[in-house]
């Protein structure tokens, strides 16, 4: 097998111990610079206010403030906006499954007319900066086209944005083209529809690319900031981010960082437990045979 280092130099006189020692380094800098900012995070929720505030910052607290958090929970009032967190992020979810499995399914099995050419202008979306479309999605929700209703202050505004996502479609499609023709051809001729053969044969083979588009839909809407800030105005109605930064003012900074680190810590965990999934989803679909 082929490698960075070869055979011939790892066997030469301390060519093992210096790959070990340049491996262990660049593996402990890697480790310190991803999770450097959230040990910061954690920990500046358990210092007292003026060690927050302290420079030179100190690396460990002084002393443990763990009621900070039961303070950031109840101060900023982190359980309802965790409701409303995830009521978008699964209702994006919802939409994005139907939609966007639709479209993949279409484009990969059914090939419209000019497939390639609107794959290829989906794509194509993905080169636009998305702070871009900030103002025409802005004026969209505003006075949807034909209908005439203003979405602002209600879940459409968060939903109908995320439905359309160009590279969750094309992660769908390039594992639908895995799935082999003979499937889909022996199902026709025992008289399954195209939507009969899409819920009985693709959806079960596809569950780990749709468990991938699964877990980017929700943290896509989690993490997201400046969109909800525009369309959900009302207190009432904001996701974590914006709740915490509009109900942050007058509160201690570390009520605020802790507050950050209980809503850093469900996609934190998530990821962890489902690491694999989206590795496996990723790849699953790449190579034929």
């Amino acid at each position: 097998m082929r490698t960075l280092i070869s055979d011939t130099q790892l066997n030469r006189p301390g060519g093992r111990r210096a790959y070990r020692i340049v491996l262990v380094l660049v593996v402990l800098v890697f480790t310190l610079v991803f999770l450097g900012p959230l040990y910061w995070l954690v920990t500046g929720g358990l210092k007292s206010t003026r060690e927050v505030i302290q420079n030179p910052p100190t690396l460990f607290p002084h002393q443990l403030h763990p009621a900070t958090y039961r303070e950031a929970w109840s101060q900023l009032r982190i359980g309802r906006l965790l409701f409303n967190t995830l009521y978008y992020a699964f209702g994006a979810l919802a939409l994005q499954l139907v939609f966007d499995v639709a479209a993949a399914y279409a484009l990969s099995k059914l090939r419209p007319v000019l497939g390639n050419l609107i794959l290829g202008m989906m794509l194509a979306t993905l080169m636009i900066p998305a702070a871009v479309l900030i103002v025409p999605q802005y004026l969209t929700v505003l006075d949807l086209p034909l209908l005439h209703v203003n979405l602002v202050n209600t879940p459409w505004a968060i939903w109908l944005p995320t439905v359309a996502n160009a590279f969750n479609i094309f992660l769908l499609k390039r594992f639908f083209d895995s799935i082999p023709e003979e499937l889909m051809a022996a199902a026709a001729i025992d008289g399954a529809s195209p939507l009969r053969a899409l819920w009985s044969i693709v959806l079960p083979m596809s569950r780990p690319i749709l468990g991938v588009v699964s877990i980017f839909a929700v943290v896509n809407v989690w993490k997201d900031f400046l969109w909800p800030l525009l369309v959900q105005p009302d207190p009432r109605n904001q996701p974590l981010n914006i709740g915490i930064n509009s109900l942050s003012l007058g509160v201690s900074q570390n009520v605020v960082i802790a507050a950050l680190a209980i809503a850093s810590a469900p996609t934190v965990v998530f990821f962890l437990i489902f690491q694999r999934n989206i590795m496996a989803g990723l790849t699953s679909g790449g190579l034929k045979g």
